[in-house]
């Protein structure tokens, strides 16, 4: 193939690494860029589909969840110039490791691929986190791509898990509060770190006006 023309490259694929994220992360990366020389473009847009939903939900937080690990993994190639990453976290099926809306998955990498290869000025993204503050019992955090605004699909903002130094992390009340969401529990007086759609299966609805979801996210890994 490397006679070829290539536009953007498009990756979905890590259900069978999860048991192994930190080889993943620099597997990944040489990917990228050995597909890059190879098709002699070193700027060719990368644009990966992070690994949906699997499995029956958590009943508490884990922070050593092996498909949120590998998600994070992923992600460490966007620090890789013109990468980026399509979630998938809400459409994905308890039940089968392969979810079968691939339609969404697909319109959601058009997004990107309009934006980022073709140069289109539309939205192509969700919410990512971009920063935290603490404030007294609560952490108030800030995002890109907002969009026109967050919103949460459903009843209450869900997906949230707070954690203090301690790192003993629990299910967090969250609120939409203009352009930032405010996480807190009453069992957590001095938080420290915030957890978002951190589980193999996380129940987590927070989206922009565009309907397109968060990118799941943690705001420190350590």
């Amino acid at each position: 193939l490397r006679g070829f023309p290539f536009t953007a490259i498009l990756w979905y694929q890590g259900e069978s690494d999860a048991d192994r994220p930190d080889r993943y992360v620099p597997l990944f990366r040489h990917l990228v860029t050995r597909w890059r020389a190879d098709f002699g473009d070193p700027a060719l847009p990368f644009l990966y589909v992070q690994l949906a939903a699997f499995g029956p939900p958590d009943a508490a937080p884990d922070e050593r969840s092996p498909w949120a690990t590998l998600r994070a993994a992923q992600d460490a190639a966007l620090a890789l110039p013109r990468v980026f990453v399509t979630p998938a976290i809400d459409i994905g099926d308890a039940g089968r490791i392969h979810p079968l809306n691939k339609q969404e998955v697909g319109r959601r990498l058009a997004l990107i691929a309009r934006a980022k290869a073709y140069g289109e000025k539309i939205v192509f993204s969700g919410p990512v986190y971009k920063s935290m503050e603490v404030r007294g019992n609560e952490i108030v955090l800030s995002f890109d791509n907002v969009d026109g605004g967050l919103l949460a699909k459903g009843d209450k903002l869900t997906g949230f898990a707070i954690a203090g130094a301690d790192r003993k992390f629990v299910y967090a009340d969250a609120k939409i509060v203009g352009d930032t969401v405010v996480v807190s529990s009453a069992e957590v007086p001095a938080p420290a770190v915030v957890y978002y759609g951190w589980a193999n299966n996380p129940v987590c609805n927070l989206y922009n006006k565009e309907g397109l979801p968060a990118v799941p996210f943690r705001t420190s890994a350590e």
